[in-house]
């Protein structure tokens, strides 16, 4: 199968360049020969070629090599990816070296080996793509860092509470100072570390994030300080842990409150001396990595129920940055709701779909227990199951005890009856606008209005 590739042939040697042409055709899709170097202008701003094959020389007696060397330079200003082999005779191979030094990739000898030809030009070719890669990798990566490192990316809130959170950050982050995030579960602690590492003198460098509670006891010093060959049965191969891993960078150890005593012993060293020993060596390898910690355990209180060292809690805790829960940012739930419904709709294929201002009111008025987390999960599921453009209170699944209950009414106020009798209608079919409109003996228009009506 050929190569998906462009060779171009420079020789004044009609039989040479078409000799080359014939065997290389015969392995790349395209092969195009020019007997006047004069042409190579011309011809690289036409297209993009991966090898250029280029004569040293071009003039009648003329062994110097000067032509070629010029003709290199030119190749190499048009198009510096392109890789450059040089046709030489047996004479000029130190010139041919010397071209190496300017740029070329390598040279082939008059008369050539069709098989030493086919090896050249195929690593000149897979060192122009490998380039590439490397270069389409690189732009790919300063895009995304761009979008990245912006402040505090993924951080969505105007709140006070938010915004203490951001000015807090903005304060910690240039410094070393080990940090540890506190909050509820799915408040975004490991959002606010990542926006630490970005705005961070380490933010060109590896964030190593580590799930403290998913680490088992017997694994913990080869995960964390990693091990040698041979150390136990399993270690088939030298494993770099994952502090190693973060050197120059942030090591983000959530769950940290779930480290049972011994293992804090052990982080804590690690902590102090900057060091690690991996499992199965007698030598420390310096380590130089910003921690960053997390939880949502109460580590005061586990302190003096002897629970976790305080020594430990000092070492990482040198600024605090407690996450407020979303019932204490509520006024954040629209920015938060907006954020993800324009994330799933565009993943599911649903662009038309919105949230009417009467259901966010209802999604402003619920506790969120499980905060952010549980925020994103209710309006994926409701994205995925609803089946017009407009989003109902019935679609997120809200628990009924976090939301405001009904008190039974006093009167036969007829508001108060028709409120009563849409919740009981949706609540009996299950958030199914179509069949609770039924029920009632309404049309689905004349639901929608009464629903909107009643802020459900």
């Amino acid at each position: 199968m050929k190569e998906n590739g462009r060779i171009l042939i420079v020789d004044d040697d009609n039989y040479v360049m078409l000799s080359i042409r014939i065997l290389l055709e015969q392995h790349y899709t395209d092969v195009r020969g020019i007997n006047n170097p004069l042409q190579i202008e011309s011809a690289l701003s036409e297209n993009h070629y991966d090898v250029v094959i280029l004569d040293m020389n071009f003039k009648a007696g003329e062994t110097g090599g000067k032509d070629g060397l010029n003709y290199l330079k030119l190749v190499k200003s048009l198009s510096p990816d392109t890789s450059v082999v040089f046709i030489t005779a047996y004479g000029e191979i130190n010139l041919a070296v010397e071209a190496i030094k300017e740029g070329a990739f390598d040279f082939l000898v008059k008369p050539w080996q069709n098989e030493k030809l086919l090896t050249t030009i195929s690593a000149a070719f897979q060192l122009n793509r490998s380039a590439k890669k490397i270069q389409q990798l690189t732009s790919k990566q300063t895009v995304l860092n761009s979008m990245l490192h912006a402040p505090f990316a993924d951080i969505i809130g105007e709140s006070e509470a938010i915004k203490s959170v951001l000015s807090q950050i903005d304060k910690v982050a240039q410094t070393d100072a080990n940090v540890l995030i506190t909050g509820e579960n799915g408040t975004g602690k490991e959002l606010v570390a990542r926006a630490i590492h970005r705005a961070s003198q380490r933010a060109d460098e590896v964030f190593v994030s580590v799930d403290m509670g998913a680490i088992t006891e017997t694994l913990f010093e080869s995960e964390l300080f990693g091990h040698k060959k041979g150390a136990f049965t399993d270690a088939k191969a030298d494993r770099t842990g994952k502090f190693a891993a973060a050197n120059g960078g942030s090591i983000f150890l959530d769950e940290i409150g779930n480290l049972i005593t011994p293992l804090q012993a052990k982080l804590l060293r690690v902590i102090q001396d900057q060091k690690v020993v991996p499992v199965g060596s007698n030598d420390s390898e310096d380590i130089d990595a910003r921690l960053i910690c997390a939880t949502n355990a109460n580590l005061p209180q586990m302190v003096q129920e002897e629970h976790f060292r305080q020594d430990l809690l000092f070492r990482i805790n040198t600024i605090e940055i407690k996450l407020p829960p979303l019932r204490d940012r509520l006024e954040d739930i629209p920015l938060l709701a907006e954020h993800f419904l324009n994330l799933y709709k565009n993943k599911y294929g649903k662009k038309g779909m919105y949230v009417p201002d009467y259901v966010l009111k209802k999604l402003c008025k619920y506790d969120w227990p499980g905060n952010i987390r549980e925020l994103q999960h209710a309006i994926e599921r409701a994205v995925i199951m609803s089946d017009g453009k407009q989003l109902h209170v019935g679609d997120f699944s809200l628990s009924e005890t976090n939301t405001s209950q009904e008190q039974p009414f006093d009167s036969l106020n007829l508001e108060d009856l028709e409120k009563w009798a849409l919740e009981a209608a949706m609540k009996k079919h299950q958030g199914n606008i179509s069949n609770a409109a039924q029920e009632l003996g309404l049309s689905r228009g004349a639901m929608y209005r009464r629903m909107e009506k009643y802020e459900l």
